[in-house]
């Protein structure tokens, strides 16, 4: 197996913390951080999943008064952040710069718009990154689950080397399987992994993406995690048996998890 699977006797030990960026604006689906569902604002779910964690701190970033608002009605710690940042990494790296927290730390960034998140998924994430202590990222990956998966450019592949450590990351299909691709369309796709998109930094090397210009490669791919690669980075990636429910991004998703946790 090409990725790494964190020691389950250490996890619950890694003292972490969790920074959740909740944006207003969406592209496909504005305010659906305020989102009802099952009685709850979509954000209270992923918040309250982000606590059950065991981070000792998780802390709300968002751009908006509303949201700021709603959380803080809830019990969330909350920090306003600046309404420009061109990503979530961004606003994370603000908040760990305002909150002063050491280099050595581990801040683990959850998106708000993932409310079936497994709170142990984010513990052995930061478990990972604390036992590997050259590394500056730990991020998740699982196994391409069909053809169809490994081709869309909308999944994210993952290719890892021997000791978990991620070599590359592609919307292409890649490993690419050149003895099974007559007239370059793949017959198989096992050894692909797909990237999931959660992760866990070192407060270092958060600080040191954060201030490093786009690259060629990331802005090709539009792939911010290859940034770090770029740069020598060691970002280390987490083998999971299977990937974890999709966030929200659509009506159609809110619908889906709507239906799964309870209407409304």
């Amino acid at each position: 197996m090409p990725c790494s699977s964190a020691n389950p006797s250490a996890v619950g030990m890694q003292d972490f913390s969790v920074v959740v960026p909740a944006r207003y604006a969406s592209t496909r689906l504005p305010a659906k951080m305020l989102a009802p569902i099952a009685g709850r604002p979509l954000l209270q779910w992923v918040w309250e999943r982000a606590c059950a964690s065991g981070a000792r701190r998780v802390i709300v970033a968002t751009d908006d008064e509303r949201i700021l608002a709603v959380a803080k009605g809830f019990g969330a710690e909350c920090l306003m952040t600046a309404a420009q940042h061109a990503s979530g990494t961004d606003r994370v790296a603000e908040v760990v710069r305002r909150l002063g927290l050491a280099a050595e730390e581990i801040v683990v960034n959850v998106q708000g718009d993932e409310p079936l998140i497994d709170p142990q998924l984010i513990e052995r994430l930061a478990t990972l990154l604390g036992e590997n202590g050259a590394a500056d990222v730990a991020t998740a990956a699982a196994p391409i689950a069909n053809l169809a998966e490994f081709l869309d450019p909308n999944c994210v592949k993952a290719v890892c080397g021997a000791t978990g450590e991620a070599l590359y990351f592609s919307r292409a299909p890649i490993p690419w399987p050149r003895e099974d691709a007559p007239d370059a369309k793949p017959t198989r796709f096992d050894g692909a992994w797909r990237h999931i998109g959660l992760y866990a930094y070192r407060v270092a090397g958060l600080l040191r993406l954060a201030g490093l210009a786009p690259t060629a490669l990331e802005r090709l791919e539009r792939l911010e995690q290859l940034r770090a690669l770029e740069h020598g980075m060691r970002i280390h990636v987490l083998a999971l048996a299977q990937a974890p429910p999709p966030g929200i991004d659509t009506i159609e998703d809110l619908e889906r998890v709507r239906a799964m946790l309870g209407g409304a």
